[in-house]
């Protein structure tokens, strides 16, 4: 989990970076530097303003996952627990009733 948080931080660090970048440059055409440093990508606003929004969700899905692994696994989990015990208990039941005597009402016969 420490892993994720991790990336999740250098993410958020790379995301913050490129948009301080970004703020510098012409509002009109966005001029977007290449990671490598060997160039850069221009492109209108709006293009840029959905890849921003592109990246900010990966980044809030990142940060959801593990959370809701973590409830996907409890509720498979406690799914499990509760039909083992519902097995055990109709297991108890079945052998109560095998062992009960066999009574011989005489209202029931008539």
């Amino acid at each position: 989990m420490r892993l994720v948080s991790f990336l999740q931080v250098l993410l958020l660090l790379g995301i913050a970076a490129y948009l301080a970048l970004v703020t510098l440059e012409n509002p009109g055409v966005i001029r977007l530097p290449l990671p490598t440093g060997s160039g850069e990508l221009t492109v209108p606003v709006g293009m840029a303003v959905t890849l921003f929004l592109g990246l900010g969700v990966l980044f809030t899905s990142l940060l959801l996952l593990p959370g809701l692994w973590r409830e996907r696994l409890r509720r498979a989990r406690e799914a499990r627990l509760r039909r083992q015990a519902e097995e055990r208990l109709t297991a108890t039941l079945q052998a109560r009733l095998g062992a009960l005597p066999e009574t011989t009402d005489p209202e029931v016969t008539a």
